[in-house]
C-alpha cells in the first residue's frame, strides 16, 4: 500500500499578511537613518548656496560702490574744468583784444625805447644798434638789406612812369598771386609746370635743338643752337600749346579780376567829379565830413552860402 502523502499547511492570513516585527524594526530604522542622511545632505548643500550668494551678492555691491565712486569723481572733475573754461572765457572776452594788441605794442615799444637809452647813456651814441647787430649772421643781414632795398624800390616805383613798368608790375604781381596759390594747393601746379618743362627739355634735347652742357662748376645748362627752344619776338611755338581746362579757368578768373577792379576806380573817379569840391584829404577825414554834414548842415548852410556870395557881416 503506497505511503500517505504530506499535506502541506499554508499559513494564516493574520501570520502571512503581517511581516515579522524585528524584520520591519530594522528596516524603518534604516529608512530613518537614510532621512537623516539626506536631510544634513540638502542642508548642507543649501548652507553652501546661501555662502556663495551672500559672497556674489557682497562682490557686486562692492563693484558697484567702486563704480558710483569714480563715476562721482568723473563728474566733479568735469564741474571744475566747466567752471575753469567758463571763468577764462569770461576773462577773454571781457577784454577787447584790440587793445590788448596795443598795450602789448606799446609796452614793446617802450621797453625797447628804455634798454636803448640806457645803453647808450653807458656806452655812447650807436652803441645800442652795434650791440644788437652781433646777434645777427651775415645771412640773416643780407636778406635784411635785400629787404629794406626792395621796399625803398617799391615806395620809389609808386608812381606811373611808362606803360613797360607797368606791365613789369603787373607781371611781377601776377607771379606772386601765382606762387601764394601754388603754397596753397600743395605745389601741385608749380610739379605740373616742372614736369612739362623737363619732358620739353628731354625732347629738345633728344631732336638735337638743344644742347646740354656741363660747366666747370659741375652746373648742367641747356644752349639753344638754332633758336628754336627759347621764344623771342619771332617765334610762334606757343599756337601748339595745349593749357589744361583749369589753367584756361584761372587765367579768365584773373581778367575778370583785372576788369572789376579798373571799373571800381573808374566809378570812384566818376563819383568823386560829381560830388563837387573836395573838403577831405582821404577817405576817413571824408566820412567824417559827411556825418557833420547830415547833422549839422541844416543850421550852416545859410553861413556857408553868405561867406561864398560875400554877403556876410
Amino acid at each position: 500500500m503506497p505511503p500517505a502523502k504530506r499535506r502541506k499547511l499554508s499559513p494564516l492570513p493574520d501570520e502571512a499578511s503581517s511581516p515579522n516585527p524585528e524584520v520591519k524594526k530594522d528596516s524603518q530604522e534604516e529608512k530613518g537613518v537614510q532621512k537623516d542622511e539626506s536631510n544634513v545632505a540638502a542642508e548642507s548643500a543649501d548652507a553652501q548656496g546661501a555662502a556663495v550668494g551672500f559672497t556674489s551678492t557682497k562682490d557686486s555691491t562692492a563693484d558697484r560702490l567702486a563704480r558710483f565712486a569714480a563715476l562721482k569723481s568723473r563728474a566733479t572733475a568735469s564741474a571744475k574744468s566747466n567752471l575753469a573754461e567758463a571763468k577764462a572765457e569770461a576773462n577773454r572776452a571781457a577784454v577787447d583784444p584790440e587793445l590788448l594788441a596795443s598795450l602789448n605794442r606799446k609796452a614793446a615799444i617802450a621797453s625797447h625805447n628804455i634798454l636803448k637809452a640806457d645803453t647808450e647813456e653807458d656806452e655812447g651814441q650807436g652803441a645800442f644798434e652795434r650791440k644788437r647787430a652781433w646777434d645777427y649772421t651775415i645771412e640773416e643781414s643780407e636778406r635784411w638789406d635785400e629787404r629794406m632795398q626792395q621796399k625803398k624800390g617799391n615806395r620809389e616805383n609808386n608812381a606811373f612812369k611808362d606803360y613797360s613798368a607797368e606791365a613789369s608790375k603787373m607781371y611781377d604781381r601776377q607771379i606772386r598771386e601765382l606762387e601764394k596759390n601754388a603754397r596753397k594747393d600743395g605745389g601741385k601746379h608749380r610739379e605740373d609746370y616742372e614736369r612739362q618743362k623737363a619732358e620739353i627739355l628731354e625732347n629738345a634735347a633728344r631732336t638735337g635743338g638743344l644742347e646740354i652742357v656741363e660747366m666747370d662748376n659741375g652746373e648742367l645748362v641747356a644752349i639753344d643752337k638754332d633758336g628754336r627752344f627759347y621764344a623771342n619776338n619771332e617765334s610762334t611755338g606757343f599756337v601748339e600749346q595745349k593749357p589744361k581746362r583749369e589753367n584756361v579757368d584761372r587765367l579768365v578768373n584773373d581778367l575778370k579780376k583785372a576788369e572789376e577792379a579798373r571799373f571800381k576806380k573808374r566809378r570812384d573817379r566818376g563819383r568823386e567829379a560829381d560830388e563837387g569840391d573836395v573838403t577831405y584829404i582821404n577817405d576817413k577825414n571824408k566820412q567824417f565830413n559827411l556825418k557833420l554834414a547830415r547833422f549839422y548842415d541844416r543850421y550852416t548852410t545859410d553861413i556857408r552860402e553868405s561867406f561864398e556870395r560875400g554877403t556876410a557881416i
